[in-house]
């Protein structure tokens, strides 16, 4: 008997193991775009997507900006509708699915006038960054907006504060082969009571540091900053 109760235990631990690892992050519910089929839309266009939370910026006043993405790409959710106590929920893996309007400012392209639902019965999944350091200097950079990335061996050549000093966004100019980015740590995403927000704080001109942050865009690539090493 205890043999067999040991052998159902292993059997039962394999499938929950199984189903975890079989996340497809692609799958779309029955109506929902493809990540392809929202790219194609136009501007001002009603969108319907599915994606996994990534991260989140503060929430108020019944709106959450959220960063957004399936196996193929990212979405930036800006303020979209959302109540405190669903806000809570929006962890890293959660997936939604969210109506809303194509819109762009400053070339950076999002979702507005955002809605959503969680998608019940959905496993979690969380994106691994992709090494986007060999793609700055190339014109297809624009086609991983606001998808988690990391950028390698990054040389620090300016750290300012938005308004002067600590406390708002932290901009961060960086090098590559002889070229400068502007990069940002948004206060909203990590704000000055996080590990990320404190050293980059800290940074001097000619640091050599990797970073990892979501491509977001404002007038060419404008990453928002969530790890330094």
């Amino acid at each position: 008997m205890k043999k067999l109760i040991v052998l159902l235990l292993a059997m039962l631990m394999v499938f929950g193991l199984a189903g975890c690892a079989s996340e497809d992050p692609n799958v779309k519910s029955e109506g929902v775009m493809t990540y392809a089929e929202y790219v194609a839309a136009d501007l001002d266009d009603k969108v319907v997507i599915e994606g996994y939370v990534q991260a989140t910026q503060s929430w108020w006043d019944n709106k959450i900006t959220v960063y957004l993405q399936d196996g193929e790409g990212g979405y930036f959710l800006y303020e979209m509708a959302c109540s405190e106590e669903d806000a809570a929920k929006l962890v890293p893996g959660v997936k939604i699915c969210v109506t809303g309007y194509k819109g762009a400012w400053a070339g950076e392209v999002e979702v507005m006038d955002a809605t959503f639902t969680f998608v019940e019965g959905a496993g979690k999944w969380t994106a691994k960054p992709v090494d986007l350091t060999d793609s700055l200097n190339k014109g297809n950079l624009i086609t991983y907006q606001n998808r988690l990335a990391s950028f390698n061996d990054m040389t620090i050549e300016e750290i300012s504060y938005k308004n002067g000093e600590p406390g708002d966004d932290i901009y961060v100019t960086v090098s590559k082969n002889g070229k400068n980015y502007d990069f940002c740590v948004e206060r909203y995403l990590t704000g000055p009571d996080t590990d990320v927000y404190k050293k980059v704080g800290e940074l001097k001109k000619g640091d050599v540091v990797d970073i990892e942050g979501f491509v977001y865009w404002y007038e060419g690539i404008n990453t928002h900053i969530t790890s330094v090493k």
